[in-house]
Formats: structure tokens, C-alpha cells, sequence
């Protein structure tokens, strides 16, 4: 006790120290404001000098004040991204009369001008590759399904298809980048991060959001920034759970460290960034400030839902036998759904290795088999814990695949290039109509014929559905205003129930 004693003793004489060297004069001399500074909050008002500026409204616990602009009809999202471009042509998006039509080049008039990647550009030829598939209708809504995805076409009277989604991205780390941000280039904050500024969190105990990628999925890289918060405060950027014994970096006590003393060395450091705080009113203490008092926090509540000891076999048994495997996609599901249960507003899933450019059949039918199962469990499983009617659960890659194949077509064998001009995607839950499918695209899945949704218009609709008009949640950085859908995207209101 008298050690501890002297250690808080020796802990307070430091911080008046401290807050002597740092004192108001030590300020003005330090700085490059001066009185200069001081005359000029004499015109404006003194509290106008440091805080933030009403483009840039500090966002609490709650959000920033005002939100939602409308009723929500979604309390928390979990988007399951598949990364690589899954083929529309194996999963959902039926085209019967592409079968006798196998290796007989691509018309001209259907590809138009469009441009192709640099892979399809030394092609010769565009032989038409049909899928050896079969396809088939389900449920009342009669909804086209391939047999690679069995479990998804138990669930398709609760799935809202979109088969008419387009974007400009035809390479991976773009398009990817787009879908996350908004924009094609890093640097922006991801959908998470916004969500997280502008309606704060529903649980002080987890993050508002939170990102699971799948281990040995293989595929293009992924990289941190797609949850990133880019220029908004660093509080809102998404914090990555990974499988084994530590689920957050760094979260844990050291070895030989008790909690007792990280517990005094977090409020000593919480002092000292208050201290600063107080001294020069910048923004990004606050948030250095709630994300140490949140670390501490997670201490108990991290172990606590990522526990799966008490799931029943049951459950293991709906989402598969790979949800008993940590890290794995259905694992990451079942983590989901317990994440959501806890009222964490935005969960994102990060899954590998649907860009087939050569040996598609084979490598599609190992991601569905991998991925089919779990994700129509995450729907069943919301929906029969009441928690679907306001969860908006998303299905998706960054693009769609070339009604061509790229390299050798055989009968057995063929792949397919990037093609952004048109593919699906499907939601399911909050305030979207279910057994509902929208748009539509050619015999060739190569042009949208009717109802196209653009990458900015599925973003506005996402918002939309969680309350918030996409045109007024903004951030000014660099001299403008940003919004998740820069200056563009129209809420899809067809898709809403």
C-alpha cells in the first residue's frame, strides 16, 4: 500500500510539473498564434478559436446531434464483401440462351466501346463461355438460383436481388476501394466511418465498428485503409478481430502486468492527454482520449463476445462445420451475429478469392462450398432471433465477370475477366423488399437494360436506411465538403419496403 501510495504521490508532482511547463504563457511564447491570436478571438469569441467548425460537428456517443435526419428503418449493418468479383453467371444471374451459343465470338454491337483490362486486350478472340451450371427457381418470389449456392435459394423470399449494379473500377484495388470509400483513390473514410461519425454507437462497450476478414482465403490483398477512417477523427476507423487468442492487438495485459496497474497507467495517461487537451484544443486528443478508455473497456467485453462456448451445437451445426474453425468465413458469420446482438452498428466481412480467371468452375464451386452455407445461416439466424426486421445484412463483390472466357474454353474448363458494366448484388432485412428482385441486364450479362444502380446510389440507399440523407452528412478536410457519395447517388426507393 505505501509503495502504491508513493507511486500516485510521485505521478501528481509530475503532472503539476507539467502542467506548469505548459502554463498560458509558456503557450503564447510557443506558439506561432501569439496575441495576434488573442485579438482575433476578441472579434469572434475566444470558444471559436480551437473548437471545430459546424462543417466538422463533434461527434459523441451518440452521434452528431440531429441524426438520424428520418426515421431508420436499419439499427446496424453487416456487409459481407466478396472479394475478387464473384461470377454473376455461376450464382444468380440466369442466361439461358447463352448455351448454344458456346465459343462463337462476342458481338461487337454488345460490347460497344467499352474498354477492356489489359488481360482480354491481348485475347485474339471472345469466345462466349456459358455456365455448365444448372440454375433453378425457388421460393414464391421464384427466384433464379445456381446449384452452387443451395442453402442462399432456401432464403430467397427474404433476399432483395439487384442485378443491375455498375461501376467505373475495372481493376481490383480501385474497385474495391470505391465500394469501401466512395472514391477510387485511398484516402477517404470507409462506409463504417461515416456510419460511426455521424450516428455514434449503441453499445460503449465494443466499437461501433467492426471488421472480420477470413484467414487462408487467398485472392488480392486487402489492405487496413478499406476500413480506415480516412480523414474523419481516428475513433471512428474500424477495429479488425482476428482468430487465436487475442482478438485485438494489444488489448491484453502484458505478461506479468496486472490490470490494477494498467488500469493506473491509463488514467495517468489520460491526465496527460487531458492536460493537452485543456492547453491546445485539438480535436484528434479527444479521440486519442476515447479510444484508450475504450481499449480498457474491451478488456471484458472482447473475451466476453467472442467467447463461443455457449453457442449450442445446434447453431454450429446451421452454420456449418468451418464455424467451429476461428477465422474462417462461417466462424467470421457466427461472430457477426453475435457482434449485432450486442448492438454494434456496422460489421463488415471480408472474404477472398472469387477472381477466376482461369479454371472458374472448379475455383467457384470451392468459394460457394466455403461461403453458401454460413451466410444463409447469418439471414435464417437474424431473422429467427427478431433481429433481421432491423439489420440490413448486404452480399456483394467490387465487380462482376466477362460473359467470355479469358484463355482456353473448353466444355470443363473456362474463366472470366473483370466487367463492371453490370452485376448482382443482393440485401436482405431492414426496410428492403423481400422475394424482390430489381433490374435487369442482356442475354450477355454484359449491358443493364433496365434499372441500373450505380456504386453511389446503392451507398445513398445503405444511409437512407439507417436514417441518415446521404447529402447532409459531410466533413470538410482539404478546403471542401466530403460525403460518402461525393457529389453524386440517388436513393434506390424501388428496393425499400
Amino acid at each position: 500500500m505505501c509503495h502504491n501510495h508513493d507511486i500516485l504521490r510521485s505521478n501528481h508532482q509530475d503532472l503539476k510539473k507539467i502542467e506548469k511547463q505548459m502554463d498560458r504563457r509558456q503557450f503564447l511564447t510557443k506558439t506561432s498564434l501569439g496575441l495576434g491570436a488573442l485579438a482575433l478571438g476578441s472579434l469572434f469569441g475566444a470558444e471559436k478559436l480551437l473548437a471545430s467548425s459546424p462543417d466538422n460537428a463533434i461527434s459523441g456517443p451518440h452521434g452528431i446531434p440531429g441524426l438520424p435526419h428520418h426515421l431508420p428503418k436499419a439499427k446496424r449493418i453487416v456487409y459481407l464483401f466478396q472479394s475478387g468479383g464473384p461470377s454473376q453467371f455461376e450464382t444468380f444471374d440466369y442466361k439461358p440462351k447463352l448455351t448454344d451459343m458456346f465459343g462463337q465470338e462476342l458481338p461487337a454491337s454488345v460490347r460497344g466501346s467499352q474498354r477492356l483490362t489489359g488481360m482480354s486486350a491481348q485475347q485474339s478472340s471472345l469466345p462466349i463461355a456459358p455456365s455448365m451450371y444448372k440454375f433453378d427457381q425457388y421460393g414464391e418470389s421464384r427466384a433464379w438460383v445456381s446449384e452452387l449456392m443451395p442453402h442462399t435459394a432456401e432464403i430467397v423470399d427474404d433476399l432483395c436481388f439487384v442485378k443491375s449494379m455498375y461501376t467505373e473500377q475495372i481493376n481490383h484495388d480501385p474497385a474495391i476501394t470505391f465500394f469501401q470509400t466512395g472514391h477510387q483513390l485511398p484516402g477517404r473514410p470507409s462506409i463504417g466511418a461515416w456510419v460511426s461519425y455521424g450516428l455514434g454507437s449503441d453499445n460503449q462497450n465494443l466499437p461501433t465498428f467492426i471488421t472480420l476478414v477470413s484467414k487462408n482465403s487467398g485472392g488480392q490483398p486487402l489492405y487496413s485503409r478499406l476500413w480506415g477512417n480516412g480523414f474523419l477523427p481516428t475513433e471512428h476507423q474500424g477495429v479488425q478481430f482476428r482468430s487465436g487468442k487475442d482478438p485485438v492487438l494489444y488489448l491484453n495485459n502484458p505478461e506479468h502486468y496486472d490490470g490494477e496497474d494498467r488500469k493506473r497507467m491509463l488514467d495517468y495517461l489520460s491526465q496527460l492527454n487531458q492536460m493537452q487537451n485543456d492547453t491546445y484544443g485539438d480535436p484528434e486528443i479527444d479521440a486519442r482520449i476515447s479510444q484508450y478508455e475504450m481499449a480498457y473497456r474491451m478488456q471484458t467485453s472482447v473475451p466476453e463476445v467472442t467467447d463461443m462456448s455457449d453457442e449450442p451445437d445446434h447453431i454450429f451445426d446451421m452454420y456449418g462445420a468451418d464455424s467451429r474453425n476461428p477465422g474462417t468465413y462461417a466462424a467470421n458469420c457466427l461472430m457477426a451475429r453475435r457482434l449485432l446482438e450486442k448492438d454494434v452498428k456496422f460489421v463488415q466481412l471480408y472474404h477472398r478469392g472469387w477472381d477466376q480467371h482461369t479454371y472458374l468452375p472448379g475455383g467457384i464451386k470451392n468459394q460457394c462450398k466455403a461461403t453458401d452455407q454460413a451466410t444463409a445461416a447469418l439471414v435464417k439466424d437474424l431473422k429467427q432471433r427478431g433481429l433481421l426486421e432491423d439489420t440490413l445484412v448486404i452480399w456483394g463483390g467490387e465487380f462482376g465477370r466477362t460473359v467470355y472466357s479469358q484463355g482456353k474454353l473448353t466444355e470443363t474448363n473456362y474463366g472470366r475477366d473483370h466487367h463492371p458494366r453490370c452485376f448482382t448484388m443482393w440485401m436482405a432485412g431492414a426496410g428492403v423488399k423481400p422475394g424482390f428482385t430489381y433490374g435487369e441486364t442482356d442475354d450477355f450479362s454484359y449491358n443493364i437494360t433496365k434499372d441500373p444502380v450505380h456504386v453511389h446510389d446503392f451507398h445513398a440507399t445503405l444511409l437512407h436506411l439507417l436514417g441518415v440523407d446521404h447529402e447532409k452528412l459531410t466533413y470538410k478536410a482539404q478546403g471542401r465538403r466530403f460525403r460518402l457519395t461525393d457529389v453524386h447517388g440517388h436513393v434506390v426507393k424501388d428496393i425499400l419496403s
